[in-house]
């Protein structure tokens, strides 16, 4: 393809693994868009020289990945309400006057998969976030929004979640606690937003939190249930989804902020699990 114009990718550091580029390469023939969409490595320290150079070949967007949100964050020269909030992007999209208007769309993502996707509203919901990293600032003004019946960040260093809770108080009720706080309190909704599912671990909290069909919600994904899941199961809950999803959707988000139209994620998240599972 030489429409140069219409040159798109991931950065990341890892990024080999990224479903980023079959994701947009499937929304772009759904909707007859002709672009490139590369995945692209970029070692620490490199960010703002690897986004000159995609720039100055032609590039007209971007999704970020880890570790460089925060980063692009800086870079951009406008940013949406969701990113400023986050004080993150995930989206960049370079504009004809050479500037670079910067976006978050993971909170959508999120909430786009647990209220469509898996019809499960969030309204009066007690909802109950495991983590205060990076990907729950992401979140937190989209579940908000939601007007859940309480929210609660909980975290292994409790300063981060009285930081957040802090910091989101004027979106709505908030709460930040450690995991030995969670005793004796039950949620319909957790969401795990931890990276313990990679060290194939769950988060230390009491294993009655669930409630009875409470949704949990795991933000990794694999080719099986993620710890987190496994232990969802076992403790009193059929509902369990991972990231998948959420991943589709804030993509789909993203190529909105692109291109101006949405692509239809439903097929789309239907391959990508099927080509999970025979991975």
């Amino acid at each position: 393809m030489s429409h140069t114009e219409n040159i798109y990718a991931v950065m990341g550091n890892p990024v080999r693994h990224s479903k980023s580029p079959a994701i947009h390469r499937e929304f772009a023939r759904q909707r007859a868009i002709a672009l490139e969409y590369s995945a692209i490595h970029v070692e620490l320290g490199g960010f703002e020289s690897a986004l000159r150079a995609f720039r100055e070949n032609g590039g007209r967007g971007l999704n970020i990945t880890v570790p460089f949100k925060l980063e692009a964050y800086q870079l951009a020269d406008r940013h949406s309400a969701r990113a400023e909030q986050a004080g993150a992007v995930n989206t960049l999209r370079f504009e004809d006057d050479g500037s670079a208007y910067g976006d978050n769309t993971d909170g959508v993502g999120l909430l786009r998969d647990i209220t469509a996707n898996l019809n499960h509203p969030l309204v009066d919901q007690r909802v109950l976030i495991l983590g205060a990293g990076g990907a729950v600032r992401g979140i937190l003004d989209a579940l908000l929004e939601q007007q859940p019946k309480q929210l609660v960040v909980a975290n292994r260093t409790v300063a981060k979640a009285k930081e957040l809770e802090k910091l989101f108080r004027p979106q709505g009720d908030i709460r930040g606690c450690g995991f030995e706080d969670l005793r004796g309190k039950r949620f319909d909704v957790v969401i795990n937003a931890t990276a313990a599912s990679l060290q194939g671990d769950v988060p230390a909290v009491p294993k009655d939190v669930l409630e009875t069909n409470a949704l949990a919600y795991d933000l990794m994904y694999g080719d099986k249930p993620t710890p987190f899941m496994i232990w969802a199961k076992g403790h009193g809950t059929t509902r369990t989804c991972d990231g998948l999803g959420m991943l589709v959707e804030q993509a789909a988000e993203s190529f909105f902020v692109w291109h101006g139209v949405r692509p239809d994620t439903q097929p789309v998240i239907e391959a990508l699990r099927e080509a999970v599972l025979e991975g």
